[in-house]
């Protein structure tokens, strides 16, 4: 199957092409290169383009008439930032998804969205199914709710079908070495632990000990970025079964099931990298939460997927990325 990737030079989208790839698909990647890398696109089909660029959407469909879906993955992603810069966040992230969904729409072409499990209400009840509440804590998540509820609007207004696929902190690369995160400032738990791993920095501030988890810092669910892609690539070969003209939206969390705390998370990293991390006490940054994690029973349910990858494994593969771009 030819399948439109959206923000497919970036560091999920990538990862998203290369499984595509090794599951006999054609990846056509759509990329503004924004935040995002053109050594992924590297020997693929590539074009450099806004997704709101109805000229070049339609240059892209009369070049590959047999594209038959469209996985959504480009977007601003900083929680920070969005909390700075809400109207940046709301323009990129959702007035653009609304004219690519319109040309889906009209195209009668299936769409996946890349969404986040951040659109869930905090609460003690740490664990979210996708009928907890909702209740996004930053720009970021709530443009993300935004373009979730506009999808589920086309597809019962206009016949469109989509699935939206929720979850929380990707993590290492590509285990074949073919991309990885390619942030030049991380601001995610890795990607920080990575520049203390590599002198650039010199100790790790853990943003807030007193939330409401076991050890009082903030509980997240990691995902092996390689486990996440396959995820997508189950949706999109068993999206007829998923969606129908009865029910043509559909939302998938994909979790692991458990949540791994700042400080659980350190210690791995400290264990697989065999290098003690300094670390500072701080208050949490904007926008920040307690956190959650994604019960993973309806991904299995509808697409028989669970993580088969370690958090361990996610570290392990993100030293060795590291050190094959630096």
């Amino acid at each position: 199957m030819k399948v439109l990737v959206t923000g497919g030079a970036g560091y999920i989208g990538s990862t998203i092409c290369s499984a595509l790839e090794d599951n006999n698909h054609v990846p056509v990647i759509m990329d503004s290169l924004v935040n995002s890398s053109s050594t992924f696109t590297e020997g693929k089909k590539f074009y450099k383009a806004d997704i709101s660029d109805s000229k070049a959407l339609k240059e892209i469909f009369r070049d590959h008439k047999d594209i038959e879906a469209i996985i959504h993955c480009a977007a601003l992603v900083i929680v920070p930032e969005s909390v700075q810069k809400p109207y940046l966040y709301y323009q990129e992230n959702v007035s653009k998804s609304l004219e690519l969904f319109k040309f889906a729409s009209d195209s009668k072409i299936k769409v996946i969205f890349s969404s986040t499990a951040a659109v869930y209400k905090s609460s003690e009840e740490q664990m979210v199914t996708e009928n907890s509440p909702l209740d996004p804590d930053s720009p970021y998540a709530r443009t993300k709710i935004t373009i979730e509820m506009a999808l589920r609007d086309f597809c019962n207004a206009y016949g469109s079908k989509a699935i939206s696929l929720r979850y929380f902190n990707p993590i290492g690369a590509d285990p074949k070495m073919r991309s990885g995160p390619s942030a030049e400032t991380p601001t995610h738990i890795l990607g920080k632990l990575l520049s203390i791993y590599e002198g650039k920095e010199s100790d790790f501030k853990i943003a807030g000990t007193n939330w409401p988890t076991r050890d009082g810092t903030a509980i997240r669910d990691y995902i092996h970025v390689w486990d996440l892609a396959e995820a997508h690539i189950r949706a999109l070969e068993l999206f007829d079964d998923l969606v129908t003209h009865e029910n043509p939206y559909s939302v998938i969390n994909l979790g692991s099931g458990q949540g791994t705390t700042v400080l659980e998370f350190l210690e791995a990293f400290e264990e697989v990298s065999g290098v003690e991390i300094a670390r500072i006490d701080s208050s949490p940054r904007p926008g920040d939460t307690a956190g959650a994690y994604a019960s993973g029973d309806k991904a299995w349910d509808n697409l028989r997927w669970k993580p088969r990858m370690s958090i361990e494994q996610g570290i392990a593969d993100a030293i060795k990325w590291n050190r094959k771009v630096t």
